[in-house]
Order: structure tokens, then sequence, then C-alpha cells
């Protein structure tokens, strides 16, 4: 029998000790803990001791409990919709709910388990982005092979080239497969300001399904941050200090429940992420007028003014073992040409302007690095105003 070593036994005992000081640290104090049906446990936060306030900037920061007014011109789809297999809700329930709320006064925050950190390559990591964001090439027909780093591709709609104040969208959900644990698949939106080379400022909301994150396959909701390019600032939704969260029945990394089915019923989101233009925070909003919480302005450089591209889409990895694509799927995993019940969505794209009023882009231009694996298909009308279908199933005959 193999007995470990005084070494293996001390290296060992020094990461459990480091474990639990990490976990110490991201757990805070519950007033209450809620057991999810997904395995989850929610814990019901005091308001005051959130991880927000652990940041450098926000040692005497004062919550604000009172949120700004939402924008101005928020499009709605139709009462009468031709679309009715879509189900929107003004609020989209968690799986935590069907067991009980937080109370008043709290907030609601998935507990970070040792297992989670475990799966991390080091403490420091975890709750982290580790490449850089998509730039959309110039309008030209060469795409640089660049824009695949690190085996990560999105298929996008975005805007640039003014001023913007926000973005909102409503973004169908799925559940796609993801074949390496370590891969992941996302859809959300981006709102940018600064340069891609370093010093990028990004504020990004909507769903992802991350076994590295979170130890499963589940799509969930999460929302991240940076300001220097992903290279040491922000996190995953509230893994760091920075996001202030006032709502106390909706929680970042959550579970999102019921998820679209393909030819079937199809489950939307919305998420509105806008500038207060008095005190200049950025807010965020889930659902309709579910006011979630916000990003102090005091977080950034560039968008502490405001944004100057805003993308929505879908993101991949493709970490390529073996040498060749996996089956990792973005959205519902099948081309934007299948369209309505089959594709992936986003619909009622629209920007928030300098008068804090919402309004349907001038134009949007899209992109893909390989649309042979993911790729993008943009169309307006009356309903949904600028929308487009998206994704893919990964490896394929014109996916290598």
């Amino acid at each position: 029998m193999n007995f470990p070593t005084s070494a293996a036994r001390f290296y060992k005992s020094e990461r459990l000790a480091r474990t639990r000081t990490h976990l110490h640290r991201l757990n805070k104090p519950a007033f209450a803990s809620i057991k999810s049906p997904d395995g989850d446990t929610i814990d019901c936060v005091l308001i005051s001791q959130q991880p927000a306030l652990d940041h450098p900037k926000l040692k005497d920061h004062k919550i604000q409990m009172e949120p700004p007014s939402l924008p101005e011109g928020i499009w709605r789809k139709q009462e009468e919709s031709e679309v009715s297999e879509v189900v929107s809700s003004p609020f989209k329930p968690q799986l935590w709910h069907q067991v009980e709320k937080c109370p008043s006064g709290t907030i609601p925050i998935r507990r970070t388990t040792e297992a989670d950190l475990l799966r991390a390559t080091k403490f420091a990591n975890y709750g982290k982005k580790q490449h850089r964001p998509v730039q959309p090439p110039p309008k030209a027909p060469q795409i640089r092979n660049a824009l695949n780093e690190n085996g990560h591709q999105h298929a996008i709609a975005y805007v640039e080239g003014d001023n913007y104040y926000g973005a909102k969208a409503v973004i169908n959900v799925w559940n796609p497969l993801i074949q390496v644990p370590n891969e992941f698949s996302l859809s959300q939106l981006w709102v940018l300001a600064g340069s891609f080379d370093g010093d990028l400022n990004s504020i990004e909301a909507g769903w992802q399904v991350s076994p590295d994150l979170y130890g499963d396959n589940n799509t969930r909701l999460f929302i991240y941050w940076t300001s220097d390019a992903y290279q040491g600032t922000g996190c995953y939704n509230l893994l760091c200090s920075g996001f202030v969260q006032i709502n106390d029945q909706i929680a970042l990394g959550a579970s999102i429940s019921p998820v679209s089915t393909y030819n079937d019923k199809q489950f939307d989101i919305e998420i509105l992420i806008w500038k207060d233009p008095r005190g200049g925070d950025w807010w965020m909003s889930f659902g309709r007028n579910s006011v979630l919480g916000y990003w102090p302005s005091s977080l950034f450089s560039y968008l502490s003014d405001s944004a100057t591209m805003v993308e929505w889409g879908g993101e991949v990895v493709n970490s390529e073992p073996g040498g060749r694509h996996t089956d990792t799927q973005m959205g519902s995993g099948h081309f934007a040409s299948e369209g309505f019940g089959k594709a992936s969505y986003f619909s009622n794209l629209q920007i928030v302007d300098a008068t804090n009023n919402l309004r349907t882009p001038n134009m949007i231009d899209t992109f893909s690095e390989n649309s042979g694996c993911y790729d993008v298909q943009d169309g307006f009308n009356t309903e949904w105003g600028y929308h487009f279908y998206y994704g893919g199933p990964g490896w394929g005959d014109d996916c290598q």
C-alpha cells in the first residue's frame, strides 16, 4: 500500500487550509439559507454585508436603495403576437424559488463550495475570464485569424461609432451541449469602452452554461465586469467585490428554468443595462423592470463617461482536444437559417442615448469568426425591431 509522503500530506493540508480561507472570504455570513432543487445553496446575506463593499473604492459607499428611473421608450412585443410560442414573464423564476425566497433586507447569493474552488487552476483565477474579448474587424473582407484567440469564437451583432449609455435585448434561453468541462457557451450583451489592447472597460450580462465554473451543465444567469481587459479586475457574478445588488429575489449564478425546446415552446429573458444620468452608475434590470443592482462608476475609467461599442450575441470556447473542433454548441446548437423555434435569437435590440431614452440603432453589423461552426443572420420587423438568429453545433463538415 502506498502512503502519501510527508511533503504530499503537507501540501494537501496547506491547500485545504487556503481553500477554507478563500471560502470564508467569498461566502458572507447568511441570515438564512435555502437548498435549491438543483443542489445549489442560496445564502440570504444582509445587504450591508454583501461582497461589493469589500472593494477599496467602495469603502465608504452608501448603497442606493432607490434606483433611477428606467430609460423611456422600451420596445414591447405586440399584445397580439404572431409568435405565440414565446413565453415571457415580468419576472423570470429561478429554481430555488420553488423552496423559499429571501427576506427583505437581504440579497440571495449562490454559495461557493470547496469543489468549485478546486476546479480552478489557481484560487486567484476562480470566477475570472482568461481571455481577451472579441473585437469586430474593420469593414473589410479579410477577417484576422488573431480574433479566434485561445479558442474563443463568437457570433454577434454590434454597433459602434457613437456614445452609448446603455443597451437592452430580449434573449432566447437554451441549454447548449458542452463537450469538454473547461469549455463554456454563453449568450450575452456587452457594453464596452476603451482599448482592446489592455485597458478595455466592459459590463456584461446574459446566460451561460459553464461546467468549470458551476460544476454542472445548468443554464444560469450571470454578469461580468472588467476595467483592464480582464487582466486583473472584475469577475463573474458576486465572486469579487464591485457589483452592488439591491434585489432580494434574483440570485446571480443561479439556474434559469424553464429553457427553450427545439421546435416547441420558447423562453426568453429581458436584460437592460443603463447609466444613471445623475449619479453616473451603471444599472441593470432583469425581466421587465426588476432592477437588480448597479456597477458604481468609480470602478471604471472609460465607462465613467459612456460606452463606445455595444455587442449582443453568443460566445463559446473551443479547446480542440485531439486537434479538432469540439461539439460544444452555441445558442440552440442550430444555425441561424433554421429560424424561429429552432435557432436561438436576440430580439428588440435597443441602445440608450444621452437623453436616457431607449431607441433602435440606426443600423447593426454582424460578425462571426467561422460561420461553418457558428453563424449569425440579422433582420428587422415591426414586432421584434432589430433582431438576429445565431448559433451552431460546433464540429461538422464545415467546421473542423
